[in-house]
């Protein structure tokens, strides 16, 4: 190969977007797991490599970013204003999305047959914390320890506590708020560096999955895999570009193609607080919000937003009653909504919540949760599918928002991405 062929095939690669390179390694890391089956767990330190490299991100850049979205908005009312209306948009979205679930659930009736005893079936569940003990655990008693503990929602109230008393303090607060600024815009950097790494960074963790897994595992649960999937197009294509048409009067188009690399980024990482550089990054270039709106809204949202979770715990709520033969009424499916909305507060930032919010909704009406070890098997998948859908009504929030306030960079948002626009 000559050394013109090598320049090439390195430009074509290079002005290529970020998320066509993690698709390709997305497609190229399933044929590779498919074909290797379990020894492709050898190349699983490729993915966790990345996985640690984002996860070296998260503390820093969210702290950074709060401190500095709040001290930009100076007006502390205005900070109020755009936290109202995160989290009305939040919680709206998450009963519609469950709603969508349960309705899914009920036509296709995923788990209709099956004729499961749940004695047969161990029992594996989790304690969630309660609503109170989640507010007054939002407290940090030591910031420095939260800090290093990576408590995502300990950080964030800290942050805006910092954020706001450094508003109030004027002149004196001025320099402390110039070294976060100029820390933030490192992270930044940073952050455009780590990403580059995304491409090989799916192939491996792609290709450990679809070779560990592979299509035995999902043949029996097929029907829910297909059905959550089809309620997280649905949840997004039609209700997120629904609400950015009708709320914020825009073209959905810039933004459906705005959160493809975030959401190539969520789909193979499965954490929305992973996800969290890319999606400031995509918001900010590809969507125009403006710093302030993106910095406060996205880490709320990745802490608060479950809306890819809730509609997962409404298609397997009703999967497993169908499984084990139990008939719901319909203030059942009411109190599936109420509570699956409201946990999305309360277990927020806890390990593994999807499985332990859809043990709430099943103690809650009365459902076998033995169920859980059936859905166990095939979280992994299911996550990945909930996890994009959590980041895409994150970015629809941050531009909803950032509109609302008029911090929404029209001309960014509405050119078409390129090649030099949208690459790595």
């Amino acid at each position: 190969m000559t050394d013109t062929q090598t320049t090439k095939k390195t430009t074509f690669w290079g002005k290529m977007p970020l998320w066509q390179k993690i698709l390709i390694g997305m497609v190229l890391g399933i044929i590779t797991g498919s074909i290797m089956g379990p020894d492709a767990e050898i190349l699983k330190p490729l993915g966790t490599l990345f996985i640690k490299a984002i996860k070296m991100l998260i503390v820093p850049l969210v702290f950074c970013s709060l401190v500095v979205g709040v001290t930009s908005m100076q007006d502390t009312r205005k900070m109020g204003r755009v936290g109202l209306k995160s989290i009305v948009l939040y919680l709206g979205t998450t009963a519609v999305a469950i709603t969508i679930g349960l309705g899914l659930g009920t036509i296709f009736s995923p788990g209709a047959g099956l004729n499961m005893d749940a004695s047969t079936v161990s029992q594996a569940t989790k304690e969630a914390p309660t609503l109170v003990q989640t507010l007054l655990n939002m407290i940090p008693t030591n910031p420095v320890d939260a800090l290093a503990a990576g408590n995502i929602l300990q950080i964030i109230v800290f942050a805006l506590g910092l954020g706001i008393a450094l508003t109030l303090s004027g002149e004196k607060g001025k320099p402390a708020i110039a070294v976060f600024e100029s820390l933030a815009e490192a992270m930044y950097t940073l952050t455009g560096l780590v990403m580059k790494l995304a491409p090989y960074g799916v192939f491996g963790l792609m290709a450990w999955v679809a070779g560990k897994y592979g299509l035995e595992i999902l043949l029996p649960l097929i029907k829910v895999v297909a059905v959550v999937y089809l309620g997280s197009i649905i949840h997004v294509v039609v209700f997120y570009s629904g609400l950015i048409s009708l709320l914020g009067r825009l073209n959905p188009i810039p933004y459906l193609k705005g959160i493809a690399t975030p959401a190539a980024v969520a789909f193979t990482t499965t954490s929305s607080s992973g996800t969290l550089p890319a999606s400031i990054k995509a918001a900010r270039e590809e969507l125009g919000v403006s710093k302030g709106i993106s910095s406060f809204v996205l880490p709320l949202g990745a802490t608060i937003n479950m809306d890819g979770t809730a509609l997962y715990q409404g298609v397997c709520a009703l999967f497993i009653a169908q499984a084990f033969g139990v008939d719901l009424e319909f203030s059942d499916y009411i109190v599936i909504i109420a509570t699956s909305t409201l946990a999305s507060i309360g277990t927020a930032g806890v390990p593994g919540a999807g499985m332990i919010m859809l043990s709430l909704v099943l103690t809650t009406v009365g459902l076998p949760i033995e169920g859980l070890a059936i859905i166990a098997g095939i979280d992994r998948i299911l996550d990945m599918a909930r996890t994009t859908v959590n980041v895409c009504g994150d970015l629809m929030v941050s531009t909803l928002v950032a509109k609302s306030e008029n911090e929404l960079d029209q001309d960014i948002y509405s050119a078409q991405p390129t090649s030099d626009s949208a690459k790595a």
